[in-house]
């Protein structure tokens, strides 16, 4: 497994490479959720890319940059085993030189959900990811559906700056007890960590109503809701319901008022997604309705593909 620092050694490997790449850009500290990613890369192409790089650019002031885990070693391993070819691992100083000015913005849906509680999230996000189409040149590039709004933002530069490439989007992995698997989940003490599963249950509860015929926005939110409710460490920033292919809003909790948009016709399918406080920790989930969907298949076809 070859291991690059600069853009420069970067460019050139990606030069000698015939056929088609995968890319699977991470910031690290990997878990199952990002094996399968490179699982899924490995499977469709004859060459995987993984990046490694905690970007700065996409933490806000107060989070956990300088805190987040960075077990490179850990990751290395895995990678060697999953069969990568290639991890790329700049600094930010290779990615983000003295005097560097150029960033890339998503306008319309970086205002809601993430956008609305860290306004400079996407801005880095969406940055820093078109360095790397640009550098690593892929075939496919592979997203996790846990971060759906991200999956959106991304298939919408892709269109907008017409980068040829397709997008994979692989569904949330979860441990044992329907927790999605995440990198900050190390954050959680015990009681929280017991606690957590509130996310995946709600979700649960939501998708079984709306599988019985239940269309009310605030009624599918509620049920989400109720969950959260009933775990004392767990405090939701909020709680969701989007067109899956647009991310229009249609309703978020607790603000009721917010988006006053409409369900979409013809039962054409939902974003359900919450953020939850445990302490300093904040945990996403989401899930596409009808729950069907939530395959590599059904979530490459409907999330962000409007």
């Amino acid at each position: 497994m070859h291991l690059f620092h600069t853009p420069q050694e970067f460019i050139a490997y990606r030069k000698s490479l015939s056929g088609t790449v995968g890319l699977v850009p991470t910031m690290g500290a990997l878990h199952a959720g990002h094996l399968s990613l490179v699982q899924n890369a490995r499977a469709d192409n004859q060459h995987v890319i993984t990046t490694i790089f905690v970007n700065p650019a996409q933490f806000g002031q107060g989070e956990d940059f300088s805190a987040y885990p960075r077990p490179l070693d850990a990751d290395l391993d895995q990678l060697a085993r999953a069969g990568v070819d290639a991890v790329f691992l700049p600094t930010p100083d290779n990615m983000y030189p003295r005097n560097y000015q150029t960033y890339i913005t998503v306008d319309d849906i970086t205002r809601g959900l993430e956008g609305a509680h860290r306004p400079a999230h996407f801005k880095g996000v969406t940055t820093v990811v078109a360095k790397l189409f640009n550098l690593a040149q892929p075939t496919i590039a592979y997203f996790g559906q846990k971060d759906a709004q991200q999956v959106c933002v991304i298939r919408r530069m892709v269109r907008d700056l017409h980068f040829p490439l397709q997008i994979a989007v692989i569904p949330t992995m979860r441990e044992s007890d329907g927790l999605a698997m995440s990198s900050r989940n190390v954050y959680l003490s015990p009681e929280e960590r017991a606690g957590a599963v509130c996310l995946s249950w709600g979700i649960a509860r939501a998708s079984a109503l709306y599988e019985a015929g239940e269309r009310t926005p605030l009624a599918l939110l509620g049920a989400v809701a109720d969950e959260i409710a009933r775990e004392r460490l767990a405090s939701a920033d909020y709680i969701a319901l989007n067109v899956a292919h647009t991310l229009a809003p249609i309703a978020v909790m607790p603000d009721a008022d917010w988006g006053r948009g409409n369900m979409p016709e013809g039962d054409a399918p939902l974003l359900v997604s919450l953020t939850v406080r445990f302490g300093k920790t904040r945990l996403l989930d989401n899930a596409v309705l009808p729950y069907h969907l939530n395959t590599r298949e059904g979530l490459t076809q409907v999330l962000g593909a409007g």
